[in-house]
């Protein structure tokens, strides 16, 4: 009865709205001394006396956090010449190029589906790896357009990258199909226009990745072998001898051929935290660098467009920081950081040219600058935009949004934890509404930049934290697997509560007042929250949620999904500290799962789904709203039947902030939603079930 009262209502609303410290110390677990929490109380009470003081912004529509913007993906010729982008109009994307500096700007190819832009070495190809093909354009017009390879389906094809040696080559992975005639063979391909395919390399085993060196031969081989990922250097010595083994759950990923005969890698086969390794030619290996902060992994890596050697390198788990490797740089770099306001930057360069990436907390989307070697900065692309149902968006102003502040808190059994709160301007946040946001993965984590539901929720007064449990990935390879697995109602969920309660109790949020939202494993940790802590949590928002977490990872895992290319679901997992073949361990992950505690459940919750979801079958999320209506639960179900694991579809996107305000509005006493139009309110009316 009150799910069907809470839906008539929303819908009734509609109508009416239409009509009218160390770095050890800071990983590890065990006895904290006081120093550290009064150090984190002190960075929290600062956080809180800034914001303060800030005028409370403008309320925004949901538009300025729903819309997208029309250009993106911008990419610099590695001769400095040309740069490319995605440009998106009416549901396409195109591809655009323009001459540097002052060039008119062209459409080059009407649509694509592809998702990065690739240049070749020598600036005169631009590879456009699409989910069914990799296409190549020729950027200075020498002819040559077309598809290089198909990528996926029966083929399974992968695309590995621009080849360093042959311009208009591209290097991809052949995998043999699911259910081969003759024992499977993987190769690796350099494929050029005209159908030119040269193999590089046949091997019964899954080849993970590889190097080419400067005369375009193959130097470096990674490939799977059982739990490990295995590099071995060619010619000599060969497939005889394994140069370094990065066994799961360690990453390794190869940069590129060194012109010592080595290879640049990132990973942390050596150490806690990943970091930009060196593996000379005999197999040793040297760490290159590490985060300063001593907190986080590197995250990306920029190489010089020249020589392959790597640049400029990113860590940004906690702060955001791009290092740059020689001093000339970081002194550019540091007179870009006085120009740009916003805190995240990345760098690609051509001749003397970069091409300058801004991101921040409080800058949605992202803005691209050229900057010359003489000093100069500008624009590119001002004209820009974002746009929403058609209809053209501006980019909310930055001054109006919150900052996104990372705190640090100790868990009661000493481990120290990261995370991100997210202040309204000028509310006392002692008495404001607080929402729990808990991020997908669970192996995923939350990173410093802009986040589109946090901003909304801030502009309309909530305080909005943002956890990075034991577990998160980005913090070292200690605090991925102190999770230890236990992702029911135990110890990975009893962080998450702590560090609500350690905000409540530093004069964060009303503790009468609190929500928990989140998608996937987020959706399924809101899920825990209502029905174990409802004393905490007044109400539950879950996105595409298992509500059998072990269930799912079993399903899952035996579907050919792959956490380490070559390795199987179940081994990554195993090494983790999931084991789908542990019978204790999935029983006790049932046992507390939202699905056979539907009855502890008393709060309400709203419970999105999508009909194609290929990693949340819909029929176990429909079960378990099933199981909550017939004991009489508060559930709204909102279903969009043709989205997948994430939903995209923007009418969707809004129904969900709608849903959410809706709900949020009437449990912790937030502002009312913005008005539904007549579109939004038909697609409400068909989608709530």
């Amino acid at each position: 009865m009150k799910r069907a009262l809470r839906v008539a209502a929303v819908l009734a609303a509609c109508v009416a709205f239409s009509a009218a410290a160390s770095s050890d110390e800071a990983r590890g677990a065990g006895p904290v001394s006081p120093a550290p929490a009064r150090a984190d109380a002190a960075a929290l009470q600062h956080a809180i006396a800034t914001e303060r003081v800030r005028p409370v912004p403008p309320r925004l529509p949901r538009a300025a956090f729903l819309s997208q913007p029309r250009e993106h993906g911008f990419a610099l010729a590695p001769d400095g010449r040309q740069v490319a982008w995605f440009g998106e109009q009416g549901g396409r994307r195109g591809v655009w190029l323009q001459a540097l500096p002052d060039g008119e700007p062209r459409l080059r190819l009407a649509r694509t589906d592809a998702a990065e832009l690739v240049w070749s070495r020598d600036g005169r190809w631009l590879f456009l790896p699409g989910s069914r093909q990799l296409a190549v354009l020729a950027a200075d017009g020498q002819g040559g357009d077309g598809e290089l390879s198909t990528l996926g389906g029966l083929g399974r094809r992968v695309f590995v990258g621009a080849d360093p040696a042959i311009g208009d080559a591209a290097l991809v992975v052949e995998r043999p199909a699911r259910i081969a005639a003759q024992a499977p063979r993987w190769r690796l391909l350099r494929v050029q226009p005209g159908g030119r395919e040269t193999p590089l390399h046949e091997d019964a085993l899954p080849i993970v990745d590889a190097a080419i060196d400067g005369q375009g031969q193959l130097a470096w081989l990674m490939r799977a072998e059982g739990k490990a990922h295995v590099l071995y250097r060619l010619p000599a010595p060969g497939l005889d001898r394994a140069m370094l083994r990065c066994e799961v759950p360690r990453r390794c990923r190869l940069l590129g051929a060194s012109s010592d005969g080595g290879v640049w890698m990132q990973g942390n086969v050596d150490a806690d935290l990943s970091g930009l390794l060196h593996v000379r030619a005999d197999g040793s290996v040297r760490r290159v660098h590490r985060d300063p902060r001593g907190e986080a992994d590197l995250n990306h890596v920029a190489l010089d467009p020249v020589d392959g050697e790597p640049r400029f390198l990113g860590y940004d788990s906690t702060v955001p920081q791009l290092l740059a490797r020689s001093a000339d740089d970081e002194a550019r770099l540091a007179a870009l950081r006085r120009t740009l306001s916003g805190g995240s930057l990345r760098v690609q360069a051509g001749g003397g040219r970069w091409l300058v990436i801004e991101r921040g907390d409080r800058l949605r989307g992202e803005r691209a600058w050229m900057a010359s070697d003489d000093g100069t900065v500008a624009l590119l692309r001002p004209e820009a935009g974002f746009v929403f149902g058609g209809h053209p968006q501006p980019r909310p102003d930055e001054a109006a949004m919150a900052r996104k502040w990372p705190v640090q808190w100790t868990a009661s059994d000493g481990r120290r934890l990261h995370g991100f709160v997210t202040l309204p301007p000028g509310v006392d946040v002692a008495h404001a509404p607080l929402v729990v946001s808990v991020h997908g993965g669970p192996f995923s984590l939350v990173r410093p930049d802009f986040s589109n539901d946090a901003q909304l929720l801030a502009n309309r007064g909530y305080v909005v934290f943002q956890p990075n449990f034991r577990g998160s990935t980005g913090l070292g390879l200690d605090y991925v697997l102190a999770s230890r697995g236990d992702f029911g109602h135990g110890r990975v969920q009893q962080d998450i509560i702590e560090g609500t309660r350690w905000l409540l109790a530093n004069g964060v949020g009303d503790a009468d007042r609190v929500a928990i939202v989140g998608a996937s494993f987020g959706g399924y940790s809101a899920l825990l929250g209502v029905t174990f802590a409802s004393e905490l949590f007044k109400a539950a928002v879950a996105g595409v949620p298992p509500a059998d977490f072990g269930r799912v990872i079993r399903e899952y895992q035996g579907a050919g999904q792959e956490m380490h290319p070559g390795i199987p679901m179940a081994v990554s997992m195993r090494a983790l500290g999931v084991d789908p073949e542990d019978a204790a361990q999935m029983q006790r992950l049932a046992a507390q799962s939202p699905s056979a505690n539907a009855a502890a459940l008393t709060r309400p919750v709203l419970v999105l789904a999508g009909g194609e979801d290929e990693r949340v079958p819909i029929r176990g999320v429909t079960h378990y709203v099933a199981r909550l209506r017939t004991l009489g639960k508060d559930v709204t179900f909102f279903v969009d039947t043709d989205a997948g694991h994430a939903i995209a579809d923007e009418k969707s996107r809004e129904a969900y902030y709608f849903l959410m305000e809706s709900l949020l509005h009437e449990t912790l006493g937030g502002p009312e939603p913005e008005p539904a139009s007549a579109e939004l309110q038909s697609h409400l009316t068909r989608h709530l079930r």
